[in-house]
């Protein structure tokens, strides 16, 4: 079994290992103490991923299945009226005049906007992201891309289900800068499971649903939350589908993804614009 170095970024020594997924056990058993306690404390299906990437193949083996299904369909929109048929703007973090998102001087500033919605990017880089709490032992690079799309619109702003399908887990994520109240539904692709995520909600969530509940789309889920419940953020959505739920099973999901394993990430957490369907230039300045 190839011996993994000892190296400040375990992330890309496991791309170029050659080690096939389903022998990540092994590997890490044959590593130094120090080594596979930094392997231990990252999920473990990031690692696979990382793996079978590294081995020509898709990051998450169903993607491109769960690409193809969710392009097939004919979703509804997230927000009523739709973002397409309303005024919006791109709310780019790189931005010299926008406070930040997690700036109370945020919401004076968007009203005056004079816009329905604003747009956060998927796979935008955000600085807001550099501290520890993006960070993990296996690298030294903080996880600053953007792996959903934000919707920013009023407090209580109804959220409706743009596909069928069964809610997972309903949870309140309490840690500053976190998602707050959040919603994660489970969705088939033809036998194959995939999941949308809807963070930063109000505090109506648990009274709407609860796990098990079957959603079918146009249904309202959530409302958009205030402050003190979404997490400490301007009011917005924060949309994302996943192919895999990796091992986190707590309610949470990975909001960011490294930008050395981006083309990782892309399988992991396919573009919300394949739901939403909104013309590129909405997210462009």
């Amino acid at each position: 079994m190839t011996r993994l170095p000892a190296v400040p970024d375990l992330y890309t020594a496991l791309r170029h290992s050659g080690v096939a997924p389903e022998d990540l056990p092994a590997l890490i058993a044959g590593c130094d103490a120090d080594t596979a306690r930094r392997l231990l404390s990252v999920d473990q299906g990031l690692l696979r991923a990382i793996m079978r990437k590294g081995l020509g193949g898709p990051a998450i083996a169903a993607a491109p299945a769960i690409r193809a299904h969710v392009a097939s369909l004919t979703p509804a929109p997230l927000f009523l009226p739709r973002i397409e048929d309303a005024g919006s703007m791109a709310l780019l973090t790189v931005s010299p005049t926008m406070p930040a998102y997690s700036d109370h001087s945020f919401d004076a500033w968007f009203a005056a906007q004079g816009v329905a919605y604003g747009l956060g990017p998927y796979a935008e880089a955000r600085t807001v992201y550099q501290t520890d709490q993006f960070a993990d032992a296996a690298s030294q690079e903080r996880r600053t891309i953007h792996t959903g799309i934000d919707v920013f619109a009023p407090v209580m702003t109804p959220v409706y289900a743009p596909l069928a399908g069964v809610v997972h887990m309903v949870t309140y994520q309490a840690d500053a800068l976190d998602y707050g109240n959040c919603l994660i539904v489970r969705h088939d692709a033809d036998g194959e499971a995939f999941f949308t995520l809807y963070g930063h909600l109000a505090g109506t969530l648990p009274g709407l649903l609860q796990p098990g509940h079957a959603v079918v789309p146009g249904q309202v889920i959530a409302h958009l939350g205030d402050w003190h419940e979404n997490g400490g953020w301007a009011p917005h959505l924060h949309f994302q589908v996943m192919t895999s739920m990796l091992e986190q099973t707590d309610g949470n999901f990975f909001g960011v993804g490294h930008a050395s394993l981006w083309d990782v990430w892309q399988d992991i957490c396919l573009d919300p614009n394949l739901v939403m369907r909104l013309p590129a230039g909405r997210f462009q300045r």
